[in-house]
């Protein structure tokens, strides 16, 4: 084995074994060398001579036989931490100079309150800086048991809170809750987030979910959320929107939709759209919110800027199809009656579209008083082949199941005898329609 570099000698024992036998062997000559000696003075009680001290010392060797005075007391082993390092230690390391000041503390942890540097807040030890520019009033911490200047949650932590906040608000659609929630969170600096991410969740929903996105924004202005907070949760909005884009490619569209109905409900007011207009010239979803509000009676229109399947009331949403069923017998387009049946948003109400489609039909042209009348015949067959038509093309769609159809036809049977008395020809009708309806696919071939 090689040598080993060692400069400062730690681990090494401070009398090696080597020099503890050559110890051991010059201890044994001075005793033989006394004993010779002692026989040729013929026993004489002289006191013998003594050997060099440094031949007679219990451990060592000339060489090596003076112990360190910086060994460890316990192992014996050498301790370069004990070492002065030149210059009389100055440029030494020590204890009190290891980066904390409790070598310095005041006994029993007391501070001084004449102190220059005397701190309150510091002398209680009961306080957390959570960020800088907070709320400096503070606001107690129950579980730390300490005040907590700034919001009580990271930007990070906030953001899955109101997250879950707003799909719970999806289900139960209590803003009071929201509020509440809001409120127990205690993060002010954060409010404009709760626009931001209560918007952007709504994109991925449908317009009922939009629809209560909008009211909770009227019930969130101006408490808790100022003035402020709204302007400035669009405005992160608007610098989100193109990476919404890549998943959601109507976001643009439905976030001018927010815009302008924000400005109708007065949550937000119309000069933010003229400072975005300026510093985001030509953009499309200004232009959109600018064209909503420019429109004639826009704030009726904007009312119901989601469409009939925001959540409406079951009356309104009759109204819409009854609406829809007779613009549909005027211009026959299947797309477009598809495209605003989908728009309802009510998959589970659909029996009422077949229900009512049915019994418009009969009653198109007026009152069947005359069966014998060519025109008056043809004229119902020819709806309520449209009607067929209709139904057959939601169904291979998927838009309408074969169940609502049968639901809605069987809540016809009920109302025929009363049916029966505006619309004489009635049951026929109706019978011919179940017959269509098989043929298009409508009704399995057993109902």
């Amino acid at each position: 084995m090689g040598k080993v570099h060692n400069p400062t000698g730690e681990g090494v024992r401070a009398i090696s074994s080597q020099a503890k036998v050559k110890a051991a062997k010059i201890k044994e000559a001075a005793k033989v060398k006394a004993a010779v000696a002692a026989a040729e003075n013929g026993g004489s009680k002289s006191k013998p001579e003594q050997p060099h001290e440094t031949e007679t010392k219990e451990d060592g060797s000339s060489r090596r036989n003076i112990t360190r005075k910086k060994s460890d007391a316990m192992t014996g082993n050498y301790d370069s931490r004990n070492k002065k390092q030149g210059g009389h230690g100055k440029g030494k390391w020590t204890e009190v100079m290891d980066g904390t000041e409790e070598a310095y503390a005041a006994p029993s942890g007391i501070i001084d309150e004449n102190d220059p540097l005397y701190d309150e807040a510091e002398d209680t030890e009961q306080y957390i800086l959570s960020s800088a520019g907070g709320n400096m009033n503070g606001e107690k911490d129950a579980i730390a048991a300490k005040t907590v200047y700034g919001p009580m949650l990271t930007l990070a932590e906030f953001k899955i809170r109101i997250a879950d906040i707003c799909r719970e608000y999806f289900d139960s659609a209590d803003a009071d809750e929201v509020i509440r929630s809001i409120n127990e969170l205690k993060c002010k600096e954060f409010h404009a987030e709760v626009v931001k991410r209560a918007i952007s969740l709504s994109l991925d929903e449908g317009p009922r979910e939009r629809e209560l996105v909008s009211c909770l924004l009227c019930c969130l202005h101006p408490t808790p959320l100022a003035d402020n907070d709204v302007e400035e949760g669009f405005r992160l909005l608007l610098v989100a929107l193109d990476d919404l884009s890549i998943d959601i490619p109507d976001a643009k569209l439905m976030v001018g939709s927010f815009l302008a109905r924000a400005v109708v409900d007065e949550v937000l007011p119309p000069a933010f759209l003229s400072t975005q207009n300026n510093d985001r010239p030509g953009d499309a979803v200004i232009e959109r919110a600018v064209g909503l509000l420019s429109r004639e009676h826009c704030t009726a229109r904007l009312e119901h800027v989601w469409g009939p399947g925001d959540g409406r009331s079951v009356a309104e949403l009759k109204t819409v199809m009854d609406m829809l069923l007779k613009e549909y017998l005027l211009s026959r387009e299947l797309d477009e009656a598809a495209v605003c049946v989908k728009e309802m948003n009510a998959a589970h109400f659909q029996h009422e579209l077949v229900k009512r489609g049915v019994k418009i039909a009969m009653e198109e042209d007026g009152q069947c008083e005359h069966p014998t009348d060519d025109k008056n015949s043809s004229s119902s067959a020819t709806a309520i082949d449209a009607i067929a038509a209709l139904f057959s093309f939601l169904v291979k769609n998927a838009i309408l199941s074969e169940y609502q159809v049968a639901k809605g036809l069987n809540r016809l049977h009920k109302i025929l005898p009363d049916l029966s008395l505006d619309v004489p020809a009635a049951p026929k009708i109706l019978v011919e329609f179940e017959e269509l309806a098989r043929e298009g696919g409508c009704l399995p071939s057993s109902a």
